[in-house]
């Protein structure tokens, strides 16, 4: 610690108490210490002297300034070996004006901190040295001055006091009253807030029963015409049915267009159902492995008849490496074709395009569709997915629809756990894209198949399929056509039934209906073989609990598929 000394001055009786107290003031005015603080020096060292002196206690008082990184300065006060016990109020005084105090047995420091850049006045410390002290009665004025004003300060902070204590007490008045009206004004709205609450309860209660009554008319119709239909379902299968009166082929032709158009009407019907259940929440998906290939032959065969001209084509883009999808394939349908209809209904001139591809996200499959029509303006693409809404257009005149569609392919692909997106431009085009997650296969495999039933007119036909059949069954019983696939089903109760969709006497979807009217053969899996455009036998083999395969795309790998799907369709249909 480096210090400097300022000033000596010895201390035997009251005379040098009262020139210590002045020279006390006197040095802390040269090192720059402010008025308060050189009285608190100058009280604190002559409380200290006078305790001293009247203990006989002969003292030096060296002031030094301290001038290391916490300026500050130092009054040592010094005596011969005597018994000083440093207690007193005098002692008590020093404590408490000074920052500290340290006492030994032959003297004691006090130091005051100076929080500033010392700058001592050298000038003021040399007359110091070289004058003697002032009369005692100097140092009474000086006293006196020092009290006079002091008391003046506690006059001006007293009166500052209490001009704050007025504005303090204006201003809790003030906010009193604003408290008051805040809570009046809280009180109020909170009986605003009860009473919106209490017409929102009102109003949702409305909108509950009004949405129940849409469900139960929905419901009550879709029973109402479910019941004609199901009769004319009924009546051309007892008509295909073997045993029934003989039919020409044009009239055999006719019925089964008559069971495939009642199939057809009967699914619309339930789709109605089913957007009714979607409204309520209650629709809950039914997944299984979907086989891609005859969704898409299903939807291109769907939405071929409803292109408006030679000018518009569709463009199903051949199905890359895809992961297996397990969803709900019927709700997937739903989706695509109301998609693939919008498309239809709005584009006049160019083509239609649908794709699939994996992504984007890991474990999900992405199907878009793609129009080059009229386009949807900025402003209202947001609104194709309300219930009921139309955008205003040329085209929209001779479209049929309610303007449910949109919302109810939306609704569906969050049922499954996807996404529906659009984006638009006028006169360019509409994209739309269906992201679904790929989902768990839980039974990868087939079951075993101990005897599997083959009926089709062509033999070429039947060869692929029986070898594709090689590994997956045990036993192959084979026949040329419809009619005679349902007597040797009754009579081998086969585990697996794959069925031509155009075989003679009796088509695929005629044996499939008349499978599941018999109560020993209702659960028997099935599987129809197709080409390219199917017409209303998908909807029909779908309906009824059966799985589809491409006459074209014949192996070991589709054919097991179409076999494990064939056996989940037909556990799910005969459950219900």
């Amino acid at each position: 610690m480096t210090t400097t000394e300022l000033l000596r001055l010895p201390i035997a009786d009251e005379r040098d108490v009262f020139l210590l107290r002045q020279r006390g003031r006197q040095v802390a005015a040269a090192v720059g210490l402010d008025g308060q603080n050189q009285i608190r020096v100058a009280t604190a060292l002559s409380d200290v002297g006078r305790e001293l002196v009247r203990q006989d206690v002969g003292t030096t008082a060296v002031f030094r300034l301290r001038r290391d990184a916490a300026p500050a300065l130092l009054v040592e006060l010094t005596w011969q070996p005597a018994s000083v016990t440093g207690t007193g109020p005098g002692w008590d005084t020093a404590r408490r004006l000074m920052d500290e105090l340290t006492m030994t047995s032959a003297g004691v420091t006090l130091v005051k901190h100076v929080h500033h850049a010392v700058q001592v006045d050298e000038g003021l410390l040399l007359e110091l040295r070289d004058t003697a002290g002032g009369s005692a009665l100097d140092e009474l004025r000086a006293q006196n001055q020092e009290l006079v004003e002091t008391l003046e300060n506690l006059e001006a902070k007293s009166a500052e006091l209490e001009r704050l204590n007025a504005e303090l007490e204006e201003t809790n008045r003030g906010v009193v009253a604003l408290y008051q009206e805040l809570s009046d004004e809280l009180e109020q709205t909170n009986q605003g807030v009860v009473a919106l609450y209490a017409e929102l309860d009102a109003k949702s209660a409305e909108l509950r029963e009004a949405a129940a009554a849409r469900i139960r008319f929905w419901s009550n119709i879709s029973h109402e015409l479910r019941a004609p239909i199901n009769s004319v379902v009924g009546l051309t299968r007892l008509l295909s049915a073997p045993g029934g009166d003989p039919m020409t082929d044009d009239q055999r032709h006719h019925v089964d267009l008559i069971n495939e158009s009642a199939a057809t009407l009967l699914a619309l019907v339930n789709e109605l159902l089913d957007t009714a259940k979607a409204e309520s929440g209650s629709l809950r998906p039914r997944t299984a492995p979907v086989a891609l290939d005859y969704v898409i032959t299903q939807l291109r065969s769907s939405v071929r008849p409803l292109l408006r001209s030679g000018d518009v084509r569709l463009v199903v883009e051949a199905i890359p490496e895809l992961p297996p999808l397990v969803t709900d394939e019927t709700m997937l349908v739903r989706i695509l074709r109301n998609v693939l209809s919008n498309a239809v209904k709005f584009t006049r001139h160019g083509e239609i395009r649908f794709t699939a591809a994996p992504g984007p996200g890991t474990d999900e499959v992405r199907f878009v569709v793609t129009d080059t029509g009229i386009g949807i303006p900025p402003d209202e693409q947001g609104k194709v997915f309300e219930e009921f809404y139309q955008v205003p257009n040329a085209l929209q005149v001779g479209a049929s629809g309610t303007g449910l569609g949109l919302s109810y392919a939306r609704k569906l692909a969050e049922i499954l756990g996807g996404a529906l997106t659009l984006s638009s431009a006028p006169g360019v085009g509409t994209e739309v894209a269906l992201t679904l997650p790929t989902g768990k296969d839980e039974s990868a495999q087939p079951a075993p198949v101990a005897c599997a039933l083959i009926a089709d007119g062509d033999e070429k036909l039947r060869a692929q399929l029986r070898e594709a059949l090689t590994g997956l069954a045990d036993e192959v019983v084979e026949t040329d056509d419809g009619r005679s696939a349902v007597n040797l089903a009754k009579a081998h109760r086969p585990d697996l039934v794959l069925m031509g969709a155009n075989a003679p006497l009796m088509s695929g979807s005629a044996v499939l209906s008349v499978l599941r009217l018999d109560a020993d053969l209702k659960a028997v899996p099935v599987v129809i073989v197709c080409g390219d455009d199917p017409g209303g036998v998908a909807r029909t083999a779908h309906g009824l609990g059966a799985a589809m395969l491409h006459e074209g795309g014949i192996a070991p790998e589709t054919m097991s598929r179409a076999i494990r799907d064939a056996q989940l369709t037909a556990r799910r249909t005969e459950g219900r």
